[in-house]
C-alpha cells in the first residue's frame, strides 16, 4: 500500500498558541485509522488542520495529500482532491436545503453538472442506508435536527461525495446505541462502495466494531506518543492514557 497522507513533523498554532509540536503520521491508502488522546490533545486541531481550516496556522512541517504539497491550500482545494471532514459538532446553515447543499457539493468537486433525477435517485439510496427521514432532505441544512440527525447528515454528506479521505471527528458523540450502529452502517457502506480511506477520532471503541482497524495514533502533547494495531484503541479504553502523557 501507498500512502494516501503524510504529516511529517507538522507544528500549528491556534490563536499565537502552540497546539501541535512535530506529528509525524501516515495514512496508507484503502486504511482504516483511528486516533485517539486525552482532551486537549490537538485531536480535532489536527483534523481542522488537514483540511484546511483557517483558524489554524502551520508553523512548520508538511502536508503532502495523493502525492501533492497542500499544506498552504484552501479548504476547498483541499475538497476538490477529495478531502472530507464531519465535525463533532455540525452547524445549522439556514437558507440552503440539504438536498441543495450535497448536489452543489457534488458538482463543485466533481466539477460535472447532475441531473437532478439522477441526483434524487443516488440521494435517496444514502438516506435509505441511514434510515433518513426523506423529508430531512428539504429542510434546511441541520436546521432544527437533533444531535443524531445532525450527524446522520455528515454520514450521508460522506455517502454522497465518496471523498479519498473521510476525516470523522466524533461523529459517535452524543449517540445512543441505535444510532451508533446506524452510523457504524454507513462508514461501513462507504468504505464498500469506494474503497476510501479514513481517519476517525474518537473517544469510543462502539463506532468501530463494524469496521476492520488497521491503525490506532495515539496523540498526546500535541505529538504522536504511539501507534499500533486495533489492539492498541481497545487497550486505551480499559486503561486511559496515563502512560502515553509527558512522553518525550
Amino acid at each position: 500500500m501507498s500512502h494516501l497522507l503524510t504529516i511529517t513533523d507538522l507544528c500549528v498554532n491556534a490563536q499565537d498558541k502552540a497546539v501541535l509540536h512535530g506529528v509525524d503520521l501516515a495514512v496508507e491508502q484503502g486504511s482504516t485509522n483511528v486516533l485517539m488522546g486525552p482532551n486537549g490533545a490537538g485531536k480535532s486541531t489536527l483534523g481542522l488542520t488537514v483540511m484546511g481550516s483557517p483558524e489554524y496556522t502551520v508553523t512548520g512541517g508538511k502536508i503532502i495529500f495523493d502525492g501533492q504539497d497542500i499544506t498552504n491550500e484552501s479548504a476547498y482545494e483541499r475538497a476538490k482532491r477529495g478531502i472530507f471532514l464531519s465535525f463533532q459538532n455540525p452547524v445549522e446553515i439556514p437558507g440552503i436545503t440539504l438536498s441543495e447543499f450535497l448536489r452543489n457539493s457534488l458538482e463543485q468537486i466533481s466539477g460535472k453538472h447532475m441531473k437532478l433525477w439522477d441526483f434524487k435517485k443516488k440521494l435517496k439510496e444514502a438516506m435509505d442506508t441511514l434510515n433518513m427521514d426523506p423529508s430531512y432532505a428539504d429542510r434546511d441544512l441541520n436546521v432544527g435536527f437533533s444531535g443524531g440527525e445532525k450527524k446522520k447528515s455528515e454520514i450521508l454528506q460522506l455517502l454522497i461525495l465518496q471523498p479519498k479521505l473521510a476525516i470523522l471527528d466524533e461523529t459517535d458523540s452524543g449517540l445512543d446505541v441505535d444510532a451508533v450502529k446506524t452510523v457504524s452502517q454507513g462508514i461501513s457502506e462507504y468504505k464498500e462502495r469506494t474503497g476510501g480511506t479514513l481517519l476517525i477520532i474518537t473517544h469510543n471503541t462502539k463506532i468501530l466494531d463494524a469496521l476492520t482497524v488497521d491503525t490506532t495514533h495515539i496523540l498526546a502533547d500535541g505529538k504522536i506518543a504511539a501507534q499500533g494495531g486495533s489492539e492498541l484503541a481497545y487497550d486505551v479504553i480499559e486503561n486511559g492514557f496515563d502512560r502515553y502523557i509527558g512522553r518525550e
